[in-house]
């Protein structure tokens, strides 16, 4: 698979994974529901360009770099205080944990893809 190709669609896998657990974030009461989540929204929805409309721009990989560091930092930002036992016993619990697992090796991952397209981009420059 072209590396373009691959940064693509594991930048479009981290805004599923993304729009998951923030879904699971409301489920749960880790973030309130309303309106200031249009701004999520906007968020995914450049990511989601960058990674279709502006592929083979350098602003569609810088644009995907940034979205795979915000996917890779939801592990540790939700994981440096730990998780509640008693959230740990509710159902969906396995889900949520799972999610962001995937989510910090997809977004890790979507991260260095990027960084190698930039670096190969200037060398060929």
């Amino acid at each position: 698979m072209k590396q373009n190709n691959l940064l693509s669609a594991t930048s479009i896998l981290s805004v599923f994974l993304l729009a998951l657990h923030i879904s699971q974030d409301i489920v749960f009461g880790f973030d309130r529901a309303g309106l200031n989540h249009l701004v999520g929204v906007a968020i995914l929805l450049v990511v989601v360009c960058g990674a279709v409309l502006l592929r083979e721009r350098r602003l569609g990989k810088v644009i995907m770099l940034l979205g795979g560091v915000m996917a890779a930092g939801m592990l540790p930002l939700h994981m440096r205080n730990g998780l509640r036992p008693e959230f740990l016993e509710k159902s969906g619990a396995l889900l949520f944990v799972w999610t962001l697992y995937v989510l910090g090796v997809n977004g890790a991952f979507s991260a260095i893809l990027a960084v190698q397209a930039l670096r190969a981009r200037r060398i060929a420059s």
